[in-house]
């Protein structure tokens, strides 16, 4: 159940500010990774989620860092880009076939798979989030 309070407690422990130099950036990118290491997330941590991926969105749209591509659509062509292949991967997604799958849109990726591919490709969480056209 969605309670005020709780939502509130993680805006007191991490107030969300715009982001205006990369120190900034690098300690919303510190609460978003320790949030997409748990194995689940409550309704209210998944809302603050959104916040702080939309406020590092907005930083990095500013410094012309995160392309207008996201989710699987930017996981395409970084491998295109850096020559990878799928195999290349298979540390993050265990298997060619789960790999071929959310390629091929047939699966969708974790929070698991969005944080290491992350890290593999020094970029941002916030980009492997599916767009939402809102």
């Amino acid at each position: 159940m969605y309670t005020q309070d709780r939502y509130i407690e993680l805006l007191k422990q991490f107030p969300p500010r715009p982001i205006k130099s990369d120190e900034d950036l690098e300690a919303t990118q510190e609460i978003v990774n320790q949030l997409l290491d748990k194995p689940q997330l409550t309704e209210e941590e998944s809302d603050y989620l959104d916040v702080l991926g939309m406020l590092i969105y907005e930083y990095e749209k500013d410094l012309d860092i995160v392309p207008d591509i996201y989710g699987v659509e930017l996981l395409k062509v970084l491998l295109e880009e850096r020559n990878l292949k799928q195999k290349d991967l298979v540390s993050i997604f265990k298997t060619e076939s789960i790999i071929s799958d959310v390629l091929n849109e047939k699966r969708k990726l974790t929070t698991r798979h969005i944080q290491e591919l992350a890290e593999f490709f020094n970029l941002s969480p916030a980009a492997f989030f599916p767009h939402s056209s809102v």
